[in-house]
């Protein structure tokens, strides 16, 4: 096992690394600071790591900047492509939308309420999610690994190019796709034991003409208190969507009842 000095000295020379690209790439000084918060030491420390455990090989570029995180395109030493989200530790602004999220979770009852453990809290509760959503068949990205405010997943795209947004891509039958989208709430509900809470047309992916579910962060356990809810608006959100595209939804009550009843 390499010791804290030299782990701590990789680190700062990660770190220096990534100064410099920053100054390269980053044409102002509010997107350096960014890259800043996003690369903080205790980050490098986890990526480094993630690396010494053959988790991650490179990080190759971003894919997208968000208010909670940045999610970048990456390899793993086999080659294969991943993505790599890394959660900000140093803004408050969504933890304050995020304890409804974690507070009543059975998985997660003694979270310290600090910043920095809630985003770490955070990004092993979207892991945890995204298992359960692969031992139930849902279409989503696979968990490879987390640390601290790092997840890293498969990648679902090619050659650094992610698969379109469904809100960016004309479906050629959107009737079918409606159709498998609902089969998949239904296997997250039934099989994952998960709701979404926040599926919409900006956090479904289109691959192969299939809808994979992505953003599992917020999910929550169907037991719990806020789940009926939560599913209540995947379903309208869902159903308005598509209603807009032509197709001839389910009602949202009959929709919410097979979601959780119909067979699976």
């Amino acid at each position: 096992m390499p010791s804290q000095d030299k782990i701590e000295r990789k680190a700062e020379k990660l770190q220096r690394h990534y100064e410099e690209t920053a100054l390269m790439l980053n044409k102002n000084q509010e997107e350096f600071n960014v890259s800043e918060a996003v690369f903080d030491r205790p980050t490098l420390e986890g990526i480094l790591s993630l690396i010494q455990h053959k988790k991650i090989d490179k990080i190759k570029g971003v894919l997208k900047a968000g208010k909670e995180a940045h999610v970048f395109w990456g390899t793993a030493p086999s080659g294969v492509e991943i993505a790599v989200k890394i959660y900000y530790t140093t803004t408050s602004e969504f933890r304050k939308g995020m304890m409804k999220y974690i507070e009543g979770d059975p998985r997660f009852k003694h979270i310290r309420s600090d910043n920095k453990s809630l985003v770490y809290a955070w990004a092993q509760k979207e892991y945890s999610n995204l298992q359960l959503a692969q031992q139930g068949g849902v279409n989503s990205p696979r968990p490879i690994a987390f640390l601290k405010n790092i997840l890293v997943m498969t990648f679902i795209g090619v050659d650094g190019v992610p698969a379109p947004l469904l809100r960016e891509l004309p479906l050629d039958d959107p009737e079918d796709f409606y159709d498998r989208l609902t089969d998949e709430m239904r296997a997250l509900y039934q099989k994952a034991g998960l709701v979404h809470g926040d599926l919409s047309e900006y956090n479904i992916m289109v691959w192969e003409k299939k809808p994979v579910i992505f953003d599992l962060s917020q999910a929550m356990l169907t037991i719990h208190p806020l789940a009926p809810s939560l599913l209540q608006h995947d379903v309208a959100t869902v159903n308005a969507y598509f209603a807009r595209l032509g197709v001839q939804v389910y009602d949202n009550k009959e929709l919410e009842e097979w979601v959780k009843s119909g067979e699976a």
